[in-house]
């Protein structure tokens, strides 16, 4: 394509379409809770890329082989509407992989304690489904989608129960309690050079990408690589310290 061209040739002069720097994201804007039924929820505009998280509590019964923890399970649908690339019907790999990449980012992260939505060992437990709608896409969806989680989280509200265990809906009590905040940001391989926050047409131009989840005591809770970049020790490290450090410019749109 002409403007796939185009930005690559940008790219090896150290340039970008958008006149960014390398080391530059997008301009980002926040909402948080603008779904009034959910128990949480948050919109994330990161330039052109639009993605909104919601947060649904169910009780439920937990796995066999954990009975002393919640349920956390994250969902990703990727709407026509959004792209012409995304098609109707059941979830494709890349919204299977946004999913589990956002999903091990928070597990691993510890974002929640699930031995703290236990209502009874063994039996009744808090479901959290956190179900994440890209509604644009502009490139770098796992960073907009892991942004938009831990807000959603961050203003979920914990649903009343009756005396046995059945939600009241429309009635809450108290908040979810956020135990770390894991964030995802990745970092784009182009020839020598590396990037962070890729536009569609960028995406389709780099080598390669390599995606950290990090928590905000620097902890790196998850890793994900694309692409056939090939990384080496040295660049590894230099990746991981500029990933440390732009997490803490998207932690900023946290709150903390």
């Amino acid at each position: 394509m002409i403007e796939e061209e185009f930005v690559k040739e940008l790219l090896k002069k150290k340039k970008r379409a958008d006149g960014r720097k390398f080391d530059e994201f997008r301009k980002i804007q926040i909402k948080e809770a603008p779904i009034e039924k959910a128990e949480g929820s948050a919109l994330v505009k990161l330039g052109n890329t639009w993605v909104a998280a919601g947060i649904k509590l169910n009780v439920g019964t937990p796995f066999p082989d954990t009975p002393d923890q919640g349920i956390l399970i994250v969902n990703a649908e990727f709407s026509p509407i959004a792209s012409p690339e995304f098609e109707p019907g059941p979830p494709t790999e890349d919204a299977i992989e946004l999913a589990r990449v956002v999903d091990r980012c928070l597990r691993e992260g510890k974002a929640i304690d699930l031995s703290k939505l236990v209502l009874k060992e063994g039996e009744k437990v808090w479901c959290v489904f956190v179900d994440i709608h890209i509604l644009n896409h502009d490139g770098n969806l796992l960073d907009a989608a892991a942004l938009a989680s831990m807000l959603a989280l961050k203003n979920t509200r914990m649903p009343k129960l009756d005396e046995e265990f059945n939600v009241i809906r429309g009635e809450y009590e108290g908040k979810l309690q956020v135990e770390h905040v894991p964030l995802l940001v990745s970092i784009c391989k182009f020839g020598n050079d590396y990037l962070i926050d890729p536009t569609y047409l960028e995406e389709k131009v780099i080598d390669g990408k390599l995606t950290f989840g990090i928590r905000e005591d620097e902890k790196i809770c998850a890793i994900q690589k694309q692409g056939k970049a090939v990384f080496d020790f040295d660049e590894i490290e230099k990746i991981i310290d500029l990933a440390i450090l732009k997490s803490k410019e998207l932690r900023k749109f946290y709150g903390n």
